[in-house]
């Protein structure tokens, strides 16, 4: 396994990141072809005005994740860190590092179109967008778990949980409840 003790630098909003997204989504659905139902761009990368580390969270979204499996060597030569199911079961898990550095410039989160994960992860996204009084307080807790890990990202993600857990329990309800008004 990999380590994962690298530094944690949050920024500024970057409104590059819609285009990097578009641009990673592209080079990831070329090795996906006809099993790509459609990528999502989540994260923090994906709210407008909020501060994240810069690295773009794609989700692509497949009709049968088994599928996913063979592409692991293919995938690894252009550039990506594959790590399987790296403790989520049902999910491909990759990563991509440029030099020099390297630098992290994205992470991919494969699931089957199906997979309950799914949801968590949008509403969260959704949530944010729509509340955003919620994005400066989101905002400051990162710079603090930033200052407070700077090369820790285990560190930094445990700090910012006590805050991320209640608002994704609240994002789901709200998602939901979304979802079932429009069917």
């Amino acid at each position: 396994m990999r380590s994962r003790a690298r530094r944690v630098v949050v920024v500024p909003p970057d409104p590059q990141w819609p285009s990097l997204a578009i641009a990673e989504s592209d080079r990831i659905a070329a090795f996906l072809g006809e099993n790509l139902v459609r990528i999502e761009h989540f994260g923090s990368t994906s709210i407008a005005g909020l501060c994240a580390k810069p690295i773009i969270d794609l989700m692509p979204l497949v009709r049968r994740i088994e599928d996913v499996d063979p592409l692991e060597a293919s995938l690894e030569a252009a550039g990506y860190n594959w790590y399987g199911e790296y403790g989520l079961p049902q999910r491909r898990y990759l990563n991509r590092d440029v030099e020099p550095g390297p630098t992290r410039i994205a992470n991919i989160h494969i699931f089957a179109i199906d997979n309950p994960e799914i949801d968590r992860h949008l509403a969260f996204r959704d949530y944010l967008r729509v509340h955003s009084d919620l994005i400066a307080e989101y905002a400051e807790l990162k710079l603090t778990c930033a200052a407070h890990n700077p090369e820790n990202i285990d560190g930094y993600m445990t700090c910012k949980d006590p805050w991320i857990k209640p608002v994704e329990v609240a994002a789901l309800k709200w998602y939901r409840a979304r979802q079932e008004a429009a069917n």
